[in-house]
């Protein structure tokens, strides 16, 4: 049986349906292609291309954008040193790239955040799933306690704290990616009688400032962060898994993208 791009990128939308105002699109390639290979990842770094061309590979699923913006329209069209010398390599390796980033957030729960919580064991405990969160009440365990165990099933070697780690804790909010921000995460806190928030990235000057204030207040309020990449990279490697059960006569690679920032 000869399946083609478009055929992935059906099975991957139409379950969902339209999403108005989408990013999600085939970035490069052409669409009545036959895939030989699929390789699924958080980003397209130049790594992960060079990887997936090696691997035989001619279609990529990538959650976030190829030229360092939410929009490709506009990123795509600068003239850089960089851009050009990343745009050559996608042709010369005919490459096609399929931008996978609303679609899977508008599943319910959201498929990011369903990889992620099966990779911290925290399914079983989920109490709530909202549109851009979800809610676990977990056995009581300190704030340090949870920070390990999440360093040790997503392989990261260091989160940043805001807090008191002996505190005890059990109902936790998690935000998946760029969720941090003051304006949705802290009213969960109140809303959801919260005592730790754990997020993949937001502005420092706001969800963390708020936890420093509870704390120096006496309000018992803690935060871990994970890192943007570190809490969505899961979600892309349940999505590899769903795809090999989906097309199994298709080989399909989860690609891993180290930590952007190494600690000096």
């Amino acid at each position: 049986m000869t399946i083609i791009i478009k055929d992935i990128i059906d099975a991957l939308t139409t379950p969902i349906g339209v999403v108005p105002d989408s990013v999600d699109q085939l970035l490069f390639g052409n669409p009545r292609s036959i895939v030989k290979g699929i390789a699924v990842t958080f980003m397209a770094t130049q790594q992960v291309l060079e990887k997936a061309s090696r691997l035989g590979t001619n279609l990529i699923i990538t959650h976030e954008g190829v030229f360092y913006s939410h929009y490709h329209s506009k990123s795509a069209l600068v003239e850089d040193p960089v851009y050009d010398a990343k745009k050559r390599f996608i042709a010369d390796s005919d490459l096609a790239i399929f931008r996978f980033h609303d679609g899977i957030h508008r599943h319910r729960p959201d498929g990011i955040m369903e990889g992620l919580l099966r990779s911290l064991g925290w399914e079983a405990f989920v109490t709530e799933h909202l549109p851009a969160a979800s809610v676990v009440n977990l056995p009581i365990s300190t704030v340090g306690e949870v920070a390990e165990h999440v360093k040790k099933r997503l392989g990261i070697e260091t989160l940043r704290a805001v807090g008191d780690l002996s505190m005890a804790c059990r109902r936790i909010g998690l935000l998946a990616g760029y969720r941090g921000g003051g304006e949705l995460a802290i009213p969960l806190f109140e809303r959801h009688k919260l005592d730790l928030i754990l997020y993949g990235e937001g502005p420092e000057w706001e969800t963390p400032e708020y936890a420093r204030d509870a704390v120096d207040l006496g309000l018992g309020k803690a935060l871990l962060v994970l890192g943007h990449l570190e809490s969505e990279q899961p979600g892309m490697k349940l999505l590899a898994d769903r795809l090999r059960s989906l097309f199994p006569v298709i080989p399909v690679h989860f690609l891993t993208v180290d930590p952007v920032f190494r600690i000096v």
